[in-house]
């Protein structure tokens, strides 16, 4: 990932610079975070039909960054245009009403792609990331842009968690350490990442891999790993464990959660063979031209949900971390006029909010309202305030 090498190249300066103290918290516990090494996965990962010449594959060819001659264009780019992923105001953030008993169909959004489904009478926490950075170092990398809902430990129990894939905005490993200690729940994964759970303390009772079309059974609902397109890796090791979207379906409902993918043509045929979806959670936000075979847009978002024969797409991998180039509120923007465009129903919940699927609430414009740091295009970003909303009644 391109912050990492800038981080290292920070790093080394300022331990010529004489940061010792500096460079020492940086570098924190990073052995832990980068996850298994390839020769600990190698056993686990290598009879996957996806697998192969030492690394995991996409189905159709996807390049992970744009051709080197590219490169220049995009370290300009991030000097010039790293500051427009920041909100103009405060993120209003609302303090979850989690009822005592799940509910029939319900989703309460925590930030970026981490959500607690609700799905006939079960709990599923999908991709939580509760940490202030995500990084394999607490100084370095993307900050969160508003405070988490609630803390991890105040999460009713919860029968699965679901991690799409290992990159760090969707596998936090103190999230994880928090989670084996307040839950009980099984960590289902694409295969490959259980590797990096045992090294951090799950027990091996509660990892259950998985490869695409692998399914498990856990409360009554059938958690199926399906394709996405994307890839994977911690560090410089790239492509070392796989990705997946999921799919979550109860005796009456059926939940599609895309963590973080490309749009592919797959998802036609997993909306046949699974679907249709009462609910699908499609990632919106991070694109780039030069990344867009593993990021989709909001426009792509909307074609993926009409091809899984999508009820209700609520958004998700926007608002939390500034890891693109474009303006905050534009990808949910983009996104309602993309729906209106097809007639797709669309809930945009705050970070916290809770939403019942069966009946949702009224559309209501809070993300344009917050605004993008670079609308005004003489305004120097300013460093997001931090604000919280309650919802309680």
């Amino acid at each position: 990932m391109p912050f990492l090498r800038r981080a290292a190249t920070v790093t080394a300066a300022a331990a010529l610079a004489g940061g010792a103290g500096w460079v020492t918290r940086a570098a924190w516990g990073l052995p832990t975070a980068l996850g298994a090494s390839q020769r600990r996965l190698r056993p686990t990962v290598a009879g996957s039909p996806q697998f192969s010449d030492g690394k995991f594959h996409n189905t159709l060819p996807t390049p992970a960054l744009a051709p080197a001659n590219a490169r220049d264009g995009l370290l300009r780019q991030w000097h010039e245009d790293r500051h427009k992923g920041l909100p103009g105001g405060a993120i209003p953030v609302a303090e979850p009403l989690l009822p005592e008993q799940a509910g029939d169909l319900a989703v309460t959004w925590f930030g970026h792609s981490s959500a607690l489904l609700e799905v006939d009478g079960a709990r599923v926490l999908v991709d939580p990331v509760w940490g202030e950075k995500v990084s394999p170092s607490p100084v370095f990398g993307p900050s969160r842009l508003h405070p988490v809902p609630t803390p991890v430990e105040s999460l009713p129990p919860v029968d699965a968690v679901l991690i799409s894939h290992d990159h760090y905005d969707h596998l936090d490993l103190p999230t994880v350490r928090a989670l084996v200690r307040s839950q009980s729940a099984p960590f289902v994964v694409p295969i490959g990442i259980g590797a990096h759970l045992r090294g951090w303390g799950v027990p091996e009772d509660r990892i259950v891999e998985l490869d695409w079309d692998g399914a498990t059974t856990v409360a009554g609902l059938t958690l199926t790993c399906t394709e996405a397109r994307h890839f994977s890796g911690r560090f410089f090791a790239r492509d070392t464990t796989l990705w997946s979207s999921w799919v979550v379906s109860g005796p009456r409902h059926r939940v599609f959660f895309g963590g973080d993918t490309g749009y592919t043509p797959a998802f036609a045929g997993i909306g046949a063979r699974l679907g249709p979806f009462d609910l699908t959670l499609q990632p919106i936000g991070a694109y780039n031209d030069a990344w867009h075979a593993i990021h989709m847009d909001p426009e792509e978002a909307v074609r993926a949900h009409g091809d899984l024969g999508g009820r209700v797409l609520m958004p998700i991998h926007w608002a939390t971390f500034n890891l693109a180039f474009h303006r905050w509120a534009e990808p949910a923007q983009r996104l309602l006029a993309a729906a209106a465009g097809r007639d797709v129903q669309v809930v945009v919940p705050r970070p916290g909010e809770r939403v019942d699927v069966l009946a949702p609430p009224a559309l209501e414009d809070w993300w344009t309202a917050v605004g993008s740091a670079d609308d005004s295009p003489e305004q120097v970003a300013p460093e997001p305030k931090r604000g919280r909303l309650s919802l309680r009644r």
